[in-house]
């Protein structure tokens, strides 16, 4: 191929993974071409995911806390909803101002940007279809496509009333009733959103629970408030059928004390995720996958074709942005040739719903499933100053010690703001912290990074503002 172009390293895919590793190897003095097909940089999670969830649900918070302080004595008129400011707000405020200063990045940065879709022909070369076409060889590639969402094939209608996340995100209109098909966090964080627009929510969950990966004691807070929120909640429930009618989507239902059959003005399909390989040619390249099609990795973040690694949502779960973030530094390491390998003892998971709930490291529901000792400690916020006085009292702080050492094992937090806290959770996990070290290190006051603090101080008897039950004497 005389026209083939050359990459020093070729990075498949623009989003948290792929724009960090194009970024980090240019700066290290590498040629890198970046293929994306979005006419935007960012990937799911800028331009259909995390960014603008979480400008929506910026939204829905400012909604609530106009209603909660009515409490104290501050009332406002009901909101008055312009979609087309709300869009703009979003999808230009928001996202494009982001989008621009990834390409004002690559273009400072030197790396060079393909629009197009890559599809490998050999483990060396691919070819570019697209706006841009061509064929580009390289020295070595980082796969970074991300994960696209699951709807499964029976509630695929063809009816723009049953939406994926994506379509949701764009909120076409303020349905009057919407089922949330999964008691995810994508389900649940979208539900919100619309739900505070003015949507009556209904949820329905396969499983005998919301957020089957967070322990239970850190998912009750939200239930309940959810409860409040939301028309309904039903787990236990599957749906058998969707059927599209002129008044509405046609949902039948299966389960205990459950509506047989219900019409909805809209359906949010969120079910999960599966690993965006689509038309990749990753077979060409001779690169391995799994059974659900994620493309088996080391620890190096190397395929089994050794000039070729993959990263982020492609190589494996957790899906999540920081994740991918992480190992795209870890991959650009390795071909620098330094000792880098991916090895992380807490990587931070945050659900973005109100209250928040956010946790690292080992989890009560793991440690107790994989035999691991542990002492589990917890500060309710009801005895947190800065919790009542902002009248959010419902939260928790929860610490997973070790019994003999005291040496911090993970963290979760459930509360308004979990998310900005879990940091220094993440922190003393990754450093072998012990609770002393967390109990020793002066928090401000009055804050809820406190009840940090005071979680940690019950390993060694009582916190200051709540105490531990006295052990019977001998």
């Amino acid at each position: 191929m005389a026209d083939a172009r050359d990459a020093q390293l070729l990075v498949i895919g623009g989003g948290p993974g792929g724009y960090p590793a194009a970024l980090h190897a240019a700066d290290h003095g590498m040629k890198v071409v970046l293929v994306d097909e979005d006419p935007r940089l960012g990937g799911v999670c800028l331009n259909r995911g995390c960014i603008p969830s979480k400008a929506l649900l910026h939204v829905a918070k400012v909604i609530r806390e106009a209603r909660h302080v009515a409490e104290c004595g501050l009332t406002f008129g009901e909101p008055k909803v312009d979609l087309d400011k709300l869009r703009e707000f979003v999808q230009q405020k928001v996202v494009g101002r982001l989008t621009g200063g990834i390409g004002q990045l690559t273009k400072g940065r030197g790396v060079e940007v393909v629009r197009g879709h890559a599809t490998f022909i050999d483990a060396n070369t691919v070819q570019v279809t697209g706006d841009q076409p061509q064929t580009i060889k390289f020295q070595n590639c980082i796969i970074a496509t991300g994960s696209v969402p699951t709807v499964p094939k029976p509630w695929q209608l063809g009816d723009p009333r049953v939406m994926d996340s994506t379509a949701a995100l764009l909120v076409p209109d303020v349905p009057k009733t919407m089922l949330v098909i999964g008691g995810g966090y994508i389900g649940l964080e979208i539900g919100s959103v619309y739900a505070a627009l003015g949507s009556k929510i209904t949820v329905v969950e396969a499983l005998d629970g919301l957020l089957p990966l967070a322990d239970r004691d850190l998912v009750a807070p939200l239930e309940k408030k959810l409860r409040g929120e939301f028309a309904a909640i039903y787990v236990n429930t599957k749906v058998a059928k969707l059927e599209a009618k002129p008044e509405g989507i046609v949902v039948t239902l299966e389960g205990k004390d459950v509506p047989g059959s219900i019409t909805y003005d809209r359906v949010l399909v969120s079910v999960g995720r599966r690993p965006n390989f689509a038309d990749l040619g990753l077979d060409k390249a001779g690169v391995k996958q799994d059974e659900r099609g994620f493309v088996v990795v080391d620890k190096q973040r190397r395929t089994n074709v050794p000039n070729i690694q993959a990263i982020g949502d492609i190589a494996g779960e957790p899906g999540l942005a920081h994740k991918a973030t992480a190992e795209a530094r870890v991959a650009v390491e390795v071909l620098l040739g330094e000792p880098a390998e991916w090895g992380p003892r807490a990587i931070p998971a945050v659900i973005f719903t109100d209250p928040e709930i956010a946790w690292a490291g080992l989890t009560q529901k793991d440690a107790e499933a994989q035999g691991v000792p542990h002492e589990v400690l917890k500060f309710p916020w009801a005895a947190s100053g800065r919790a009542v006085s902002i009248g959010r009292t419902e939260g928790l702080t929860k610490m997973l010690v070790d019994p003999e050492g005291k040496r911090v094992l993970g963290v979760g937090i459930v509360g308004a703001g979990a998310g900005e806290m879990i940091a220094e959770g993440v922190l003393a996990v990754e450093m072998g912290a012990v609770a002393r070290d967390v109990l020793e290190s002066i928090h401000p006051h009055p804050t809820l990074s406190e009840t940090v603090m005071e979680s940690a101080e019950l390993a060694y008897g009582a916190a200051t503002h709540v105490a531990r039950p006295r052990k019977a004497a001998k």
